[in-house]
């Protein structure tokens, strides 16, 4: 099997789910779901020559409940670790083979959110990677976080800040990379599925499979009705009833400050900013208090993000299970 996975990039509610479900339903490949492996594992342990790090490594992984579904055989991964280059990137190829040839399928891929600031890394270890980066109204996507996560603090504000950088991080990466990283929009994908994974199949050099659209290698997120922030729907539909929602969830002064503060990055992706109509009072807030406030807060956010990328992240104990895998 050779490495040439296909990775979903791209923020939480974009549609980074759906691609999964269509992904992993082609007969080709085999997909895993939010690893986080480039968040919390790689470079985090030291140099994996060394045997004490590299068991290190594996005792994390063992505690980490996203590695439980996947049904690991930890002392086969090492022994299978150890016999090449002891590099992150070969252990996880490692570790995605063991899952890709237990459900017989030739190529791997994986979702795991934000993988985009990883993007040199990735395509350095794995040359014929392809990259899939969801990209989403930013209108639409704040009103899916705030219905999904109703006492979520500074939604407006993270949720501006978190698309900016997604999106400045999708356009560059595509210009860099434009043989094998692909912006794919979520208004794109669910008005024409067919023709959208068409184009997708060839970019990732598969034959297109029908299968993909009846979701069959994603049950539990086909049968639960997606995962929408509105409610469940049809099992294994594909709806557009979610584009612009923003309309009748945000309020007028929250979309107007979107418009605002991503005006260039909504343009560069084709998203239209639309007329708002602001009461006096409304400008007054969000002019005196909200452009101002938010604008701190996004600074502040952007200070915070830039130092766990250097640093690297800690896994946090609620990801931890009690039992090891």
């Amino acid at each position: 099997m050779d490495d040439d996975p296909v990775f979903i990039a791209g923020l939480e509610r974009t549609g980074t789910s759906l691609m999964y479900a269509l992904l992993a339903s082609h007969e080709h490949i085999s997909m895993t779901r939010r690893t986080n492996f480039w968040r919390y594992f790689a470079d985090q342990f030291g140099n994996l020559d060394n045997d004490e790090n590299l068991d290190r490594c594996m005792a994390k992984l063992r505690v980490y409940k996203r590695m439980a579904p996947l049904e690991l055989d930890f002392a086969q991964l090492r022994a299978d670790f150890v016999t090449g280059p002891r590099t992150y990137g070969r252990l996880f190829g490692e570790l995605q083979r063991q899952v890709a040839n237990r459900r017989g399928k030739p190529r791997w891929g994986d979702k795991s959110l934000n993988i985009e600031r990883h993007t040199d890394r990735l395509l350095a270890e794995y040359p014929n990677a392809r990259v899939l980066h969801m990209m989403r109204d930013p209108r639409d996507r704040l009103a899916s976080v705030m219905s999904r996560w109703t006492r979520r603090r500074g939604a407006v504000a993270v949720g501006t800040a978190g698309w900016l950088w997604s999106s400045r991080l999708a356009r560059r990466n595509a210009a860099r990379y434009p043989d094998r990283y692909r912006i794919v929009r979520y208004e794109s994908l669910v008005r024409d599925p067919e023709g959208e994974l068409r184009e997708i199949c060839d970019f990732i050099g598969e034959p297109f499979d029908e299968q993909m659209l009846t979701m069959s290698g994603a049950s539990r997120f086909r049968d639960a009705g997606s995962n929408s922030s509105y409610g469940p729907r049809a099992a294994g539909s594909i709806t557009t009833d979610s584009i612009r929602k923003y309309e009748a969830v945000l309020a007028p002064r929250q979309i107007a400050y979107v418009q605002n503060a991503a005006r260039t990055e909504m343009i560069a992706h084709g998203y239209e900013a639309h007329p708002v109509s602001l009461t006096t009072w409304d400008r007054l807030r969000l002019v005196l208090g909200e452009h101002p406030i938010n604008g701190g807060t996004i600074a502040a956010w952007r200070v915070r993000e830039a130092i766990r990328q250097r640093r690297g992240r800690e896994l946090p104990d609620y990801r931890i299970v009690k039992e090891p895998v």
